[in-house]
């Protein structure tokens, strides 16, 4: 069972990311760019992901992930309910929805210098 303290360090920690509260809520940035977010009560995390394979995700695996509301479908992002996760999975989540929003210099400098994935 994962929890946001779990992947709260990774908000901070990878390069050029920072953490935000809007509304109440935790978000991660990467400048103005929001990667991944957090419900108010802390057990839904919304991430970027690729559109064209959030359905087989959701599909895959529905008691872990669901679809945004209809209004957010136009972007890139995906709904997971934390619990459903374990803290390495959750911290994976994070690093990938990272990886969409910074160059892909940063990307691979990131993997060289952590081959063995978020620890």
């Amino acid at each position: 069972m994962a929890t946001i303290e779990d992947v709260r360090p990774l908000g901070s920690e990878l390069e050029r990311s920072y953490e935000v509260y809007v509304r109440g809520r935790l978000k991660f940035r990467v400048k103005q760019l929001v990667y991944t977010a957090f419900s108010l009560d802390e057990t839904v995390m919304g991430f970027a992901f690729p559109r064209e394979e959030r359905a087989a995700l959701v599909a895959g695996e529905p008691h872990k992930f669901h679809l945004p509301p209809t209004s957010d479908m136009r972007f890139h992002w995906v709904h997971a309910e934390l619990a459903a996760l374990d803290p390495g999975e959750a911290r994976e989540l994070v690093v990938d929805a990272w990886r969409m929003v910074v160059p892909k210099k940063l990307a691979r400098a990131y993997d060289l210098s952590h081959p063995l994935g978020p620890g």
